[in-house]
């Protein structure tokens, strides 16, 4: 197999093979796995270019997602194996773990933060949460015991400033409890909200 590049936009740099096009790289991997032009390469060696440049790829899309935000291990993987394979995406997981980049249960910890202080949701919501975003079980109920969670206050709260308004309206009770169930609270928490707000029958 006859290698030959070409160089692309930016600092991308196109390889082909026989003269037909088959994968992207950037020039600093280029440039550090040079070939010449013209250069009769066996399968085993394009297969190690290939995984090289793959793995490049995974930590760069790694570097980008996390800059943006936190994320799990299993969701970050999921991202990254739209573009890369699974080996790749798993190296290049495995780097940033070690390197303590990434970290399932400080992940945990800020999420479950900021779903008790911003999102203000219940803690069957909280979890399922978690779960969804592939973090273990037993991480997941060590961080929530470290969390102390009064359910009724939080639904006081969203009482009394999300769902104020709605309250207003006609039969509005009830469209806020049906809100305030989807949000995963218990009707015997909604209840007792409500009680500690006025004194009327719920």
């Amino acid at each position: 197999m006859i290698i030959t590049h070409q160089r692309g936009r930016g600092n991308k740099v196109h390889l082909l093979l026989d003269g037909e096009y088959t994968i992207t790289t950037d020039i600093n991997f280029w440039m550090d796995n040079y070939i010449i032009d013209g250069t009769d390469i066996s399968e085993e060696e394009w297969e190690n270019l290939v995984s090289g440049i793959n793995y490049k790829k995974a930590l760069n899309k790694c570097a980008d997602f996390l800059s943006r935000r936190e994320h799990s291990v299993k969701e970050l993987k999921v991202k990254l194996m739209r573009t890369v394979d699974e080996e790749s995406a798993q190296k290049a997981i495995d780097r940033y773990i070690e390197a303590g980049y990434l970290d399932d249960e400080h992940f945990c910890r800020s999420l479950v933060e900021y779903m008790i202080n911003n999102k203000h949701c219940s803690l069957n919501h909280i979890k399922q949460e978690c779960f969804k975003r592939g973090v273990a079980r037993d991480i997941v109920e060590r961080v929530l015991s470290d969390f102390e969670f009064d359910s009724v206050s939080v639904i006081v709260e969203l009482l009394e400033n999300k769902f104020k308004s709605k309250l207003l309206e006609d039969n509005g009770k009830n469209k806020v409890i049906a809100a305030l169930q989807r949000k995963g609270f218990s009707y015997s928490d909604i209840k007792s909200a409500f009680y500690r707000l006025e004194d009327d029958e719920f």
